[in-house]
């Protein structure tokens, strides 16, 4: 399968095992260590052929996210499951763990996040997110975002131009 985008991806290893996959060229961010050059780069890349943010489903992972959306607002973004992205024999989370259906879901459904609001806190507050982390998780799941605490559940969900109503039906379709 032919990506046109350019992944960006945390390390070699994630990029081995995208490119056994998918026909696809990658960026290296080399982990937290993301620096000046290789956010230029991406930048550079992003207004010729697009880039596809694709982090591990953990705390490095979405530091490196947020570092790049800094520089590169309108990039479009992967997630992966944490539980689809588990080593349970090294104990390591990472792209480079995971099956070859939740690589091809992740980019199936990739993302792209705007800035605008559209969802005001107090209607937020009346989803029942705040403190509920099984709503939480299950409307990541159905919106394919990756888990998020309230608060970067809050800004994801503006970045998607989702509205109240958007998000009420979504979680009465699940039943939830």
């Amino acid at each position: 399968m032919k990506i046109n985008e350019v992944i960006v991806v945390e390390g070699e290893h994630d990029a081995t095992r995208l490119k056994q996959l998918f026909d696809v060229d990658i960026i290296v961010t080399n982990g937290s260590a993301i620096n000046q050059k290789t956010l230029s780069l991406i930048k550079q890349v992003n207004e010729t052929r697009g880039v596809i943010v694709f982090c591990d489903p953990d705390y490095p992972g979405e530091q490196i996210r947020k570092k790049i959306m800094e520089v590169i607002p309108n990039a479009r973004h992967a997630f992966i499951h944490k539980e689809d992205a588990i080593d349970t024999v090294k104990h390591k989370i990472g792209v480079e763990h995971a099956s070859d259906d939740a690589l091809y879901k992740a980019l199936e459904y990739v993302v792209s996040f705007k800035e605008d609001s559209t969802i005001s806190y107090d209607d937020f507050i009346k989803l029942d997110m705040i403190g509920n982390k099984k709503r939480r998780l299950v409307l990541c799941s159905k919106l394919n975002i990756g888990y998020s605490n309230a608060k970067t559940l809050y800004k994801r969900l503006n970045m998607l131009s989702l509205s109240y109503d958007d998000i009420v039906k979504i979680m009465e379709d699940t039943n939830e």
